[in-house]
């Protein structure tokens, strides 16, 4: 177990360590294809043409001002026996630059880990099948580049998400939300027609505003299940990661209101984390247990060295992912 986990762990940090000029929506899809020949894994890549046509306009919107088109990564094990599923969804921006709210030029570089998430996601799923635990587990990552173009999503603009609902996009630079809401969609909609989802899990480096609260070592948890959270933090604590539990004020989800779409992809600035957790709760079926994983802190170490974490990709959150369904398994009758 320990060296399969090592393994992944590995592959996450070496994914986000790479250089965005040779990791785009399309190579990291290509690659984690080439991974999951090696698992038994299945994989499904829904290029940029079929997204149009089947109306994801979050990651449409995200992706279309890059000459890298936008790509939905599906990954799938499916064991015989499995008697739970869950479905882990990974942010995957390849590239930020904040889009047309453009970022400061001094930290940029940092912005290659935008994709930490999708990078956790998948690997969690190949080690799962490495270790051949009797749960089926679908990873999703929707991925694309947040560049400044004359295609570039502008301040203002209203998209559909798949499934849709409409979005103004006050802030292209709040772009990670547009995309993990597309997939998180489609991740109930293949989990409910394969029986149902037992929980589904986003992973992503969201805010500045998690690393504000927590700092770089500790990474935020928001739900709609007490229950499914307890059970991740106790997988957490055994998996040797920092979370910390966060709430979902309800009285914070007023700010993302529009007066021209369902809902606006930025409000409150005070508890952004928060606001960026209710945002994503809109497109959650309030009877599937759910977690959101806000890493933007830990995902991407760029001081010192402490413990056994390196400089650059740490690989957070992956080892919490897979006890969490080590011990969903153990809780199957």
């Amino acid at each position: 177990r320990a060296e399969i986990i090592a393994e992944q762990t590995a592959l996450v940090r070496d994914l986000i360590n790479t250089p965005p000029s040779h990791l785009t929506p399309d190579s990291f899809c290509l690659r984690m294809k080439k991974e999951a020949s090696k698992y038994g894994v299945k994989v499904e890549i829904i290029t940029d043409v079929a997204l149009r046509k089947g109306g994801y306009g979050g990651i449409i919107g995200v992706g279309q001002g890059s000459a890298n088109p936008p790509r939905l990564l599906h990954v799938s094990y499916t064991p015989a026996k499995a008697k739970k599923r869950f479905a882990y969804v990974g942010k995957g921006i390849t590239f930020d630059t904040g889009g047309l709210a453009l970022k400061p030029a001094l930290g940029m570089e940092a912005m290659k880990s935008d994709m930490s998430g999708a990078a956790a996601v998948i690997a969690s799923v190949f080690a799962i099948a490495q270790l051949k635990l009797p749960i089926a587990i679908d990873g999703w990552a929707p991925l694309a580049e947040n560049m400044v173009s004359d295609t570039a999503t502008r301040p203002s603009d209203v998209i559909t998400i798949y499934g849709g609902k409409t979005v103004e996009v006050l802030n292209p630079d709040a772009e990670g939300r547009l995309v993990l809401a597309d997939a998180l969609i489609k991740a109930a909609e293949v989990g409910n027609k394969n029986g149902g989802l037992d929980g589904i899990v986003d992973v992503a480096t969201l805010t500045g505003a998690q690393v504000v609260a927590l700092g770089t070592r500790t990474s935020a948890v928001m739900t709609n299940d007490e229950n499914f959270s307890g059970q991740f933090l106790t997988a957490a604590n055994l998996a040797g990661e920092s979370f910390w539990p966060m709430p979902l004020p309800t009285e914070l989800r007023a700010s993302l209101d529009s007066p021209i779409a369902d809902l606006a992809n930025i409000g409150d600035r005070m508890g952004g984390m928060l606001v960026a957790g209710l945002f994503l709760k809109e497109f959650i079926d309030p009877k599937t247990p759910w977690l959101h994983l806000d890493i933007a802190g830990p995902a991407f170490n760029e001081k010192q060295a402490h413990g056994y974490t390196p400089v650059g990709g740490t690989g957070v959150a992956l080892r919490s992912l897979v006890t969490l369904a080590e011990l969903a398994v153990s809780q199957q009758k």
